[in-house]
């Protein structure tokens, strides 16, 4: 089997974001609301982002600046207030996420623009879009810059919004099937939840395969 290499030093920003888009797939997407000191609400979809950790709670997201260095509307409205929900994206609210990424003036509040309905959050003062299928509400912890365009959030998970019928509320086991989330490919690409299929986690003691098989007498 042949492999060849590409040398990131040797490339340019661009040609390094299509790869890494392209090869760390399918990635979770979140619908970020944040809201600004005028109390406009702010939209957009980052799939830069994943969770962290479950104790304490936290969420990583990547924040962008535009090209003249300036903080895009979600970067600054965190830095302002340390609140924002991480809306998950489903299949039915896929339309709506890509619509709110939309180039938007600043000025301009997709959550207005787009009629997108919202529910207020119970532990920040940003408000949930009313159709996901689960919100995650945020406090800002810590925030790294890494170059003009681009820093890393870290973000403490206050409480989880649930649409009714998603989670089984005693196993806290959640339906992928009833879920439906998408993921995020390259380019204009996106994928659905396809086949769910199983692998348990195997213990090292019973297995034969590494010797240690103590069925045996």
């Amino acid at each position: 089997m042949t492999h060849r290499l590409f040398d990131f030093a040797q490339m340019t920003p661009l040609e390094r974001y299509k790869l890494l888009c392209g090869v760390v797939v399918p990635r979770p997407i979140a619908l970020v609301t944040s809201k600004d000191e005028e109390g406009k609400v702010n939209a957009a979809p980052f799939s830069f982002f994943n969770v962290f950790s479950e104790d304490p709670p936290q969420i990583v997201l990547g924040l962008q600046h535009r090209a003249c260095g300036q903080p895009k509307d979600t970067t600054a409205n965190i830095a302002g207030s340390g609140e924002f929900v991480v809306n998950m994206v489903d299949e039915p609210l896929a339309e709506t996420m890509n619509l709110c990424a939309t180039d938007f003036p600043p000025d301009v509040s997709e959550i207005e623009a787009l009629g997108i309905a919202t529910e207020p959050g119970a532990r920040v003062a940003v408000p949930r879009i009313a159709a996901a299928p689960f919100a995650l509400e945020c406090r800002k912890v810590l925030s790294l810059a890494f170059s003009r365009s681009r820093e890393i959030l870290i973000g403490e998970v206050l409480a989880i919004h649930w649409r009714e019928g998603l989670v089984d509320t005693e196993r806290l086991y959640i339906d992928p099937h009833r879920y439906r989330p998408i993921g995020r490919l390259a380019g204009s690409a996106y994928c659905r939840q396809g086949d769910v299929f199983l692998l348990h986690r195997v213990a090292y003691d019973a297995q034969s395969r590494w010797g240690n098989d103590k069925s045996k007498p």
